[in-house]
């Protein structure tokens, strides 16, 4: 890669960061236009019963963090000899075409089989751009590159959701996933004009990539990463009603709670990316700890406002701040499949999504209360714990004899 001035690793670094911004975009749009989207696309049903159309809405939800978790280790291993920019470039025409088809898609069906198209790009989408830009930054920056991608999405959180939302409600769910489009296809542009030419890891094949799946270990911290970090989406999941319902305070009052958690995160990424190149192992131990403790307060505390407001800021720093040094170890565990690693590690959080909405519902479903979510996910935070330290444990010779200060793959 030739050397670049500091303006232009800046402006490459920002150009992959927004295709972060645009995929927390697409992925969390959605659940807040479910109503809209319900009316349109299934207006016999929405007559018949509301809650009933938007629950078969939610279906864009699902389908979405289906293709991520197929798409991911699918694309990591068909373009292990792609370069890298060649790789995000066509990874965002991808995501481009499946948003812009969803919008304009006639059926429900088809809105959906459109969403599957642009979830499949997403979770590779982080692998590769992390990777690069970790490459841009030179060595000893992994979690920094991982960091500065997934800034995108927590920034999406804190700002680009609520206004796509708002853009929704006003103009139709259409016009909304349609700037979503235009976000992605911004994206492109910029990463052509700035991005320089990276070459693929020397050696790649989709054989080579595959071969992380042989090792135990890279199932062992895939299962750390899927069960670790579930405990923060059976929180997140259900902070709408715990607002209204148990805190007592009005419909308004969500988004600045999701505000408030969006914060956290984005302060979370941002210490998670440095602490995770200074010490991984310490990393993933302080996350987890972190995890446990903000989800116990949340749990305690969230039925006082105050608490409720602490707790969401705590809860979303402390779950970011784990993710640079989990996609780090991921990487770690598989030696020469460092996009594969990658990859898992965004299936993983995908299925962590799935899993703590579902068992943080069931508990909610069975009477418990809405802050008994929070109670699972301490529960599931310390098995992720518990994992973990099995993990670093039971850590292969040649994984174990590398130093935690993880260096950037080629």
């Amino acid at each position: 890669m030739d050397t670049l001035t500091a303006g232009r690793r800046w402006a490459a670094l920002l150009a992959l960061s927004l295709g972060g911004f645009g995929l927390g975009l697409t992925e969390f749009a959605a659940m807040g236009l479910l109503p809209e989207i319900a009316r349109d696309m299934l207006p016999e049903a929405y007559a018949r019963s509301a809650p009933d159309a938007v629950a078969t809405a939610g279906w864009m939800i699902t389908i979405y963090a289906l293709g991520v978790v197929v798409g991911a280790p699918t694309i990591a291993a068909l373009t292990a000899r792609a370069p890298r920019r060649k790789l995000v470039l066509g990874l965002l025409a991808l995501v481009v075409a499946g948003t812009a088809a969803s919008a304009l898609a006639p059926t429900f069906e088809l809105v959906l089989a459109g969403r599957f198209v642009a979830a499949l790009a997403h979770g590779a989408y982080f692998g590769a751009a992390g990777i690069l830009a970790a490459t841009i930054l030179g060595p000893g920056n992994q979690g920094k590159g991982v960091a500065i991608v997934i800034g995108g999405l927590t920034a999406a959180n804190l700002l680009g959701v609520p206004l796509i939302t708002a853009l929704g409600q006003a103009a139709g769910w259409r016009v909304a996933y349609l700037a979503v489009a235009g976000v992605f296809a911004l994206t492109l542009l910029a990463v052509l004009a700035t991005v320089p030419p990276v070459a693929a890891a020397p050696g790649g094949s989709p054989r080579a990539e595959l071969r992380a799946f042989r090792s135990p270990h890279v199932w062992l911290v895939a299962l750390v990463v899927a069960v670790g970090t579930s405990g923060f989406f059976a929180v997140n999941s259900y902070v709408a009603p715990v607002t209204t319902q148990v805190a007592g305070l009005s419909e308004s009052t969500v988004p600045w709670v999701m505000a408030v958690m969006g914060l956290g995160m984005t302060l979370g990424i941002a210490v998670g990316g440095v602490a995770a190149d200074r010490n991984l192992r310490r990393s993933v131990m302080l996350g987890f700890a972190g995890l446990l403790g903000s989800a116990g307060f949340f749990a305690v505390a969230a039925a006082h406002p105050a608490g409720l407001f602490l707790g969401s800021f705590l809860v979303g720093a402390a779950s970011l701040f784990i993710v640079p040094a989990l996609q780090a170890q991921l990487i770690a565990a598989a030696p020469g499949t460092q996009l594969m690693g990658a990859a898992v590690n965004q299936s993983s959080l995908n299925i962590a999504n799935g899993v703590g909405a579902a068992l943080g519902g069931a508990v909610i479903a069975a009477g418990w209360g809405y802050l008994a979510s929070a109670w699972i996910g301490v529960g599931l935070t310390v098995v992720g714990f518990l994992l973990a330290v099995l993990s670093f444990r039971l850590r292969p010779a040649e994984v174990a004899a590398e130093p935690d200060r993880e260096p950037v793959p080629a």
